[in-house]
């Protein structure tokens, strides 16, 4: 940071510490953030990153102060997402705050650190939307391949040809009846029988 910086903005070194769990410890953080000169350290415990109650977190942001500098441990201890950071970042320069991150080697007080910042988070996000659309592509593939996805299915595809040959041997034996034999519920059975045209009908004129 340079001096004509300093001068100008003289405010308090405010930080700010989050891990998502109760059994974690902002140690490491505070600790950190001590080095670094803050005066004020808000924290949130046991609350997640995509959390949007946030008492530790909006509390800081109500109390700072234009000159002040908004100071993390890491990005993703303060911010949700790529939009997140860069909608707080165009606010604390509307407010004349700047922000520092201590393992990210990020400083806005300077022309470079505020480009680094968009640009580190600019791939950030674009590895994340990477990896999604190949997890879409993977499961495409799979389904094309017939492997099925999801939740296992309560029926096999040979026990779904077995309680359609009962509904149409047995016409007196019910949906109701065979889901107890085969210890699945009655609307897996009525899934079953939905693969079967036959069947349906022959249920829905049974009904009137």
């Amino acid at each position: 940071m340079d001096k004509a910086y300093i001068m100008e903005n003289s405010g308090r070194i405010i930080g700010y510490a989050r891990v998502s769990t109760e059994d974690q410890h902002l140690d490491l953080q505070l600790n950190a953030l001590k080095l670094a000169g803050c005066s004020v350290i808000f924290e949130d415990h046991g609350v997640s990153a995509t959390s949007k109650n946030r008492p530790g977190f909006e509390q800081a942001l109500i109390d700072l102060q234009a000159g002040d500098v908004f100071v993390v441990w890491k990005m993703d201890r303060a911010f949700r997402s790529l939009k997140n950071a860069l909608d707080i970042l165009e606010e604390f320069e509307n407010r004349d705050v700047a922000f520092r991150c201590l393992t990210e080697n990020i400083d806005t007080t300077t022309a470079m650190g505020k480009c680094m910042y968009q640009i580190r988070h600019a791939f950030s996000e674009l590895e994340r939307n990477l990896i999604c659309e190949r997890t879409k592509a993977g499961m495409e593939a799979a389904r094309q391949r017939g492997v099925h996805l999801g939740r296992p299915k309560k029926l096999s595809h040979c026990q779904i040809t077995n309680v359609q040959n009962l509904l149409q041997r047995q016409p007196g034996i019910t949906p109701e009846l065979i889901a107890t034999q085969f210890g699945v519920s009655p609307r897996t059975i009525y899934r079953a029988i939905s693969q079967n045209a036959n069947i349906k009908e022959r249920l829905a004129i049974n009904a009137r």
